[in-house]
């Protein structure tokens, strides 16, 4: 058995929890600028609102305006809310891609060491059966079926 096999798991090990944090960072980074923009839309519009407060020059153009506003934030908020899915789905997709990429490196550095010490069939199986629910996309977890 090779002698340096601990402290070459421990680096593999080491480097996937880095690539882990990495990619966690990378979707805080990506859903803190998805809400850096709707922030910016949202004083945008208030300063809209402000606006048409002030250049209101009668009681009936006044009256109108909080119905105005409201049929426009609704229409925004929509629109917000679409950001928001299409910002989820997006960052939910570069971080799975991110670790199925993380945990193939990590694979291929154990399957060295192992392949170093002569253990590397036994180690290629269990991780291919560990990772199958994740790089199999249509298949479902097997389980007990409810009666």
């Amino acid at each position: 058995m090779n002698s340096e096999l601990p402290i070459q798991l421990y680096k593999a090990n080491a480097e996937l929890q880095l690539q882990i944090t990495r990619l966690l960072q990378e979707s805080g980074h990506h859903w803190l600028e998805a809400m850096q923009q709707l922030s910016a839309g949202g004083v945008l519009e208030t300063t809209s609102r402000i606006q048409n407060l002030q250049q209101a020059a009668d009681w009936q153009a006044l009256a109108t305006l909080p119905s105005e506003v409201f049929w426009r934030l609704c229409q925004g908020h929509m629109g917000d809310t679409q950001a928001v899915g299409r910002a989820a789905a997006k960052s939910q997709a570069a971080f799975a891609d991110g670790l199925r990429e993380a945990l193939t490196t990590w694979q291929a550095s154990v399957s060295e060491v192992f392949g170093a010490s002569g253990g590397t069939a036994s180690f290629a199986q269990f991780f291919q059966q560990w990772t199958q629910p994740w790089t199999a996309p249509g298949a479902a977890p097997q389980g007990k079926a409810k009666k």
